[in-house]
């Protein structure tokens, strides 16, 4: 992947079939979207760990146009936004496999990394599984 912007390990993970998540070596601060220099400390140091990904879905919305976007993801489909549990509620978007009916902020999901083809180009891309509704 080109780039070397502060979230350049993220997305060389994600190529790689991992979710890694930036935490600052000083105050132990979870950074998303990536930061050179800590918020909360101004430390510099930044360091990125491998993380679980899973977590609660924080917000969704049903999309019913593709938007030019990968095919894969058929019609309609749900783009959510998960707040990770081991990396101190970060947030990270991806498109829900399926097409659930029923589906609730706080649901609980899992995610994989997945490669969709988009322009002649392979890319990354989270893809999160429901893992049990109604435990909120």
């Amino acid at each position: 992947m080109k780039g070397v912007g502060a979230d350049h390990p993220y997305w060389e993970a994600l190529r790689d079939g991992r979710v890694s998540q930036q935490q600052c070596s000083d105050c132990q601060q979870w950074h998303w979207p990536a930061v050179y220099r800590c918020s909360h400390c101004g430390s510099w140091e930044q360091q990125w760990h491998e993380v679980e990904p899973r977590g609660r879905i924080y917000s969704w919305t049903r999309s019913h146009y593709d938007f030019g976007g990968p095919r894969e993801h058929g019609l309609p489909f749900v783009s959510v936004l998960v707040e990770l549990e081991h990396a101190s509620k970060t947030r990270l978007l991806g498109t829900l496999e399926g097409n659930p009916a029923q589906l609730r902020i706080g649901d609980r999901v899992s995610g994989q990394v997945m490669h969709v083809e988009f322009d002649g180009e392979s890319l990354p891309t989270l893809r999160w599984q429901l893992t049990d509704q109604g435990e909120h």
